[in-house]
């Protein structure tokens, strides 16, 4: 009978149930970013900003204004010679100058101001080359006009001369056409004419 008691008990204990043990997932933490830059080159990716244009094969398509990356240069191994030991090198600065600052001293600072000073110093000569120059070509331009103006006058001249040469010629004709009509008269012509010539002058 004790048998019996036992068989409720054992039935009990059948149906409970145990509970599963929790899973907690816990997330790895990454490793730490190692700088290669001493054993290869990362690539250089820049982006540009193109504006609105015309497709080159159809006139009747635009293309909207948008930005486009593009690889400048690809990742590549990095050949400067590491420590002479032979042991793995430590890590360097990036030697790339798109990812290496510039470096910046008293001696850097003097030539920069150097070269600004220089540049203002050009640019002012230019300026000046620049006046000097557009001085000569009005000056020049003045000097065209003049040479211009002076052929005018030369050929006015010119034909003015030609003119009285002209009217001297006619003139001198005259006067030995008048002296050769004189010489060819008889003598009592010659006082008849004189005669008219007299009393056509008086009153």
């Amino acid at each position: 009978m004790k048998k019996l008691h036992l068989l409720p008990l054992l039935f009990l204990t059948a149906c409970s149930t145990t509970k599963p043990p929790t899973l907690v997932l816990r997330p790895q933490t990454p490793p730490p970013v190692a700088d290669n830059s001493a054993i290869r080159y990362p690539e250089v990716l820049r982006a540009y900003h193109i504006g609105r244009y015309v497709d080159p094969n159809d006139d009747l398509v635009m293309h909207e204004q948008h930005v486009f990356y593009r690889v400048e240069e690809n990742s590549h191994w990095n050949f400067h010679p590491g420590p002479a030991n032979g042991s793995v090198p430590e890590p360097l600065p990036a030697r790339n100058t798109a990812f290496s600052p510039t470096p910046v001293n008293d001696a850097i600072l003097a030539e920069v101001n150097a070269q600004r000073l220089a540049t203002v110093q050009i640019e002012m000569e230019a300026q000046s080359l620049a006046a000097a120059l557009a001085r000569f070509q009005a000056a020049l331009q003045q000097t065209k006009t003049n040479l211009e103006e002076t052929a005018v006058l030369r050929a006015q001249v010119s034909r003015i001369q030609q003119e009285l040469d002209a009217l001297q010629a006619a003139q001198k004709q005259n006067a030995s056409s008048a002296a050769l009509s004189l010489t060819n008269q008889s003598p009592n012509e010659f006082l008849e004419t004189e005669d008219t010539n007299y009393h056509g002058l008086g009153p």
